[in-house]
């Protein structure tokens, strides 16, 4: 199940300052500024829009990332009081975590419910959707009462299911919602540094990464917002369960919040080992691909279904901060129990690209939208950018 930030509610971070993501992946090598590092004719990387360069190359539940909140509000079940109702356009759900939302329903993040990033409003038995940004359901459109709006051609089914939205609703790529503020590293293993794990050697990050910035003197200022570039601020990686991991994020950026906590990027052997087990799998979870246990494809592209078009210029748009929070995109760290390693290495495959040390640029484990392109699972590997590159889809966790 994929979780969403409701934009207008959270907001959507600033444009790039750098550079990369996933699927074909998105596109385009465009500019700096723009988030993009590549052009329209190179555009099916593995950042997520198209790209061209392909290279080959068990825990409880409580332990699985998902963050139960200790002592926190975050469900009814908690606290032995009734868990905190929410609403999407019309209907309305309840805010439980994101792994205990019921089948068949459908969570939002963002702001809608109060608490971690992992509380969401789950929605019983509808379809997500989007326009322009602002979180929707797949409804018939006489369901669809004003404010919101009811737009053709977006939801399965016949004509008369359209994605009913609140245009008030739609995402502020100027905002910076900074939804894991609060949450703090857990020791998990004694022999490595908080939230890290130890891998035949070395320790790994537990999950994806987050930021925390810094001021000049090193003190921390508070958590960064994971949708926006960290430009040249100073920050600092931070391997949290049950967060929203830092995308829009270069190489560069990377290795220099790796540094800030005492850490480095992985090498690439290093990365591989970790994913793929002592038994050298393909994927996280063994040798045989598991649809939908990692967060691993989506049937619309995100940049196609955030700007409503596949004109050519939307690939130069790819630092767009909006990207990530529509519905069925971005996971919280650790939502997906399923997909952990032999160490305890969560989203390994899928969920964001993650930078390794490799000083020409590669990037690994694919990211929402594919984990096929370039080769399957563990053994993707993008190598399209320089370490300068960023987009919606590139983030990292380290090593030590």
């Amino acid at each position: 199940m994929r979780g969403w930030m409701l934009l207008a509610l959270s907001g959507c971070g600033a444009a790039a300052e750098g550079g990369a993501p996933a699927l074909t992946e998105h596109g385009a090598t465009g500019d700096a500024a723009s988030g993009s590092t590549g052009s329209a004719a190179t555009r099916a990387d593995s950042s997520g829009g198209p790209s061209t360069t392909t290279d080959s190359g068990s825990t409880s539940a409580d332990d699985s990332g998902t963050s139960t909140s200790e002592g926190s509000s975050e469900s009814g079940e908690s606290t032995g009081t009734a868990p905190q109702s929410c609403a999407v356009v019309s209907i309305e759900g309840t805010c439980d975590p994101v792994t205990r939302c019921p089948a068949g329903s459908t969570a939002f993040g963002g702001d809608v419910c109060d608490g971690p990033p992992t509380l969401q409003c789950c929605v019983p038995e509808e379809t997500s959707c989007s326009v322009g940004g602002a979180p929707g359901l797949c409804l018939d459109v006489t369901a669809c009462a004003s404010p919101n709006v009811a737009t053709p051609g977006l939801c399965p089914g016949a004509s008369n299911i359209q994605c009913c939205t609140d245009p008030a609703t739609a995402c502020d790529p100027e905002l910076m919602p900074t939804p894991n503020a609060g949450l703090e590293e857990e020791s998990w293993d004694a022999a490595c540094p908080l939230g890290m794990v130890t891998v035949e050697g070395f320790c790994i990050d537990r999950f994806e990464a987050s930021l925390v910035e810094l001021g000049a003197d090193g003190t921390e200022l508070g958590s960064w917002s994971p949708f926006h570039n960290p430009g040249t601020r100073r920050v600092r990686a931070v391997s949290l369960r049950g967060a929203v991991p830092q995308g829009y994020i270069s190489g560069d950026q990377a290795a220099d919040a790796c540094a800030e906590a005492g850490k480095r990027l992985c090498d690439d052997d290093e990365w591989l080992r970790a994913c793929q087990g002592s038994a050298g799998t393909t994927y996280p979870y063994g040798d045989e691909p598991q649809p939908g246990v990692c967060n691993d494809a989506r049937d619309d592209h995100p940049v196609i279904e955030y700007f409503g078009t596949s004109e050519e210029w939307i690939w130069s748009e790819l630092g767009n901060a909006c990207i990530s929070q529509i519905p069925d995109s971005l996971d919280t760290t650790g939502e997906n129990p399923g997909c952990v390693s032999e160490d305890g290495a969560f989203d390994m495959m899928g969920n964001l690209h993650e930078w390794t040390s490799d000083p020409t640029g590669t990037f690994r484990g694919g990211f929402y939208v594919d984990t096929v392109i370039n080769m399957p699972g563990c053994l993707y590997r993008t190598t399209a950018h320089t370490t300068p590159h960023w987009d919606y889809s590139t983030g990292f966790r380290c090593c030590a």
